[in-house]
């Protein structure tokens, strides 16, 4: 006789996608029967729309009005091969965009749609009816990796483990050939001078200069293979956020040359306690290994200065709402189904012990519960 208590419903609700916007203030969510958009801290409904299908990209810009859309699920609003250009202001579709397969992901600026295919990127200008800027082609990108900045635009090169970064004015591409296996996540900072990426072994992230495509930094997540589910440089370029299918965030201290690169790029000063805390003895005990000959690879990345649980289950997408305050939206599900979509908020604080900072769950809500 089976004792043990029911681990789910057949009833869970699930997200189709989760995603911050630009500065992190919101996330949207889509669902089977439309999307929601909330806020990041505190957790808070702002708007939904029911729009009697389901929708598997809800890309926001800024705070604005405009989001785009692409349908998904079991019974999707759209065609997945379609991107649509809504208008929340007058609730309906203002644009809409055709391409010969499924679309993977959508990112907006108040200049610009990029659209990603499995094998290309499109980059438009953000006007009605939208015109074609650029074409890019790129090794296969099931998981539609994209990031931006204002000037910037990453994304995965020919050649596995590659990123390409493309200058927006001028359409000008550098090669960064920052892994030998596909990649797995990638981000920008907001000033666009840091670029952030993890292939799909995931015990490795690296971190390299937007100014000259050099590598900065190598961070070690774990031993064992993972799948990195998302990558977040904070306000500020001090610290990495990194969440994979172990149910681990990680934060990683960016290197002081790093930070100041970011600073004269117009960010704030370091903080006292970031300074402080740049690294905690263990980082640097492994540091100093490193220099050691002989020794195996692994001695020489850095390791994570604080990390900690989260119970969301499927991808997990990182937003900072603060420069020490870190929120982690699950859209549920995941290997074996049971995972729930919760909204966690994580707060890093100084350790108990002295020496480094301790990285906290602060709350939790299953986001999904509040429609």
């Amino acid at each position: 006789m089976n004792t043990r208590p029911q681990l789910a419903t057949a009833d869970r609700r699930i997200a189709l996608c989760a995603n911050f916007n630009q500065d992190s203030s919101c996330f949207s969510v889509g669902v089977d029967n439309g999307f929601h958009i909330y806020s990041s801290d505190p957790c808070e409904l702002q708007v939904t729309r029911e729009l009697g299908g389901g929708i598997a990209v809800a890309a926001m810009l800024g705070r604005a009005n405009f989001l785009a859309l692409v349908g998904g699920g079991r019974s999707p609003k759209y065609a997945q091969n379609k991107v649509i250009i809504w208008d929340d202001a007058k609730r309906k579709a203002v644009i809409s965009m055709e391409f010969h397969s499924a679309v993977r992901a959508v990112r907006l600026t108040r200049t610009r749609i990029v659209v990603v295919l499995i094998g290309h990127v499109h980059v438009y200008a953000f006007s009605s009816p939208p015109t074609r800027l650029h074409v890019f082609e790129t090794h296969e990108n099931p998981l539609g990796l994209v990031a931006i900045s204002t000037r910037t635009l990453v994304f995965p090169g020919r050649t596995p483990g590659h990123v390409q970064m493309c200058d927006l004015t001028s359409g000008n591409i550098s090669i960064i050939p920052a892994h030998t296996s596909a990649l797995a996540a990638l981000t920008i900072s907001p000033q666009g001078d840091l670029i952030a990426t993890a292939s799909e072994k995931g015990t490795i992230v690296r971190l390299y200069s937007a100014q000259n495509c050099s590598l900065i930094a190598e961070f070690r997540r774990g031993m064992d293979k993972a799948v990195v589910y998302s990558l977040a440089i904070s306000p500020t370029s001090h610290r990495l956020a990194v969440t994979s299918d172990k149910h681990t965030l990680h934060i990683f201290e960016l290197p002081l040359h790093a930070r100041h690169a970011s600073q004269s790029s117009g960010s704030r000063p370091s903080s006292a306690m970031s300074d402080k805390h740049h690294l905690n003895g263990e980082n640097k005990r492994w540091s100093l290994l490193g220099r050691l000959p002989l020794l195996p690879k692994y001695f020489s990345s850095e390791w994570s200065a604080c990390h900690a649980e989260f119970e969301g289950g499927g991808s997990a997408d990182i937003g900072w709402v603060a420069e020490d305050t870190v929120v982690v939206v699950s859209v549920g599900g995941g290997k074996d189904g049971l995972g729930e979509a919760r909204w966690e908020k994580f707060v890093l604080v100084e350790s108990m012990s002295g020496g480094g900072e301790e990285c906290v769950r602060e709350g939790w809500r299953r986001y999904l519960d509040n429609d």
